[in-house]
């Protein structure tokens, strides 16, 4: 390609870009205007207020949900671990050893 064509292509490019008023955001809004775009900080754990002095807070409809699956998993887990087959190489060469000291009529068991 000639050195002058590269530079109109190049200076052709540049000048077809989009005008900086038309950058758009991943939050959707053109960053003028639109209220606050994150969740302004209130001082309460989660947002939420503490009840008054005598009540109780009311749970909401998906944490039992939660708990249950997260401390079930965590227990469904602990007893799998505990009844997970053993596959070492130390117990595989064991079973190994003694089958082949079995085949040779040796005994594997000792005094």
């Amino acid at each position: 390609m000639q050195p002058s064509l590269l530079l109109r292509t190049l200076r052709a490019g540049a000048s077809r870009r989009l005008p900086s008023t038309g950058r758009r955001y991943a939050s959707g809004g053109h960053g003028h205007g639109h209220g606050p775009q994150y969740n302004e900080p209130t001082g309460w754990i989660f947002g939420e207020k503490p009840p008054p002095p005598g009540q109780k807070r009311k749970k909401q409809g998906w944490e039992n949900l939660w708990y249950v699956g997260m401390y079930g998993g965590m227990v469904l887990a602990g007893v799998l671990l505990y009844y997970k087959p053993d596959t070492t190489i130390q117990t595989w060469a064991l079973q190994e050893a003694k089958a082949r000291m079995e085949a040779r009529g040796e005994k594997t068991d000792y005094p």
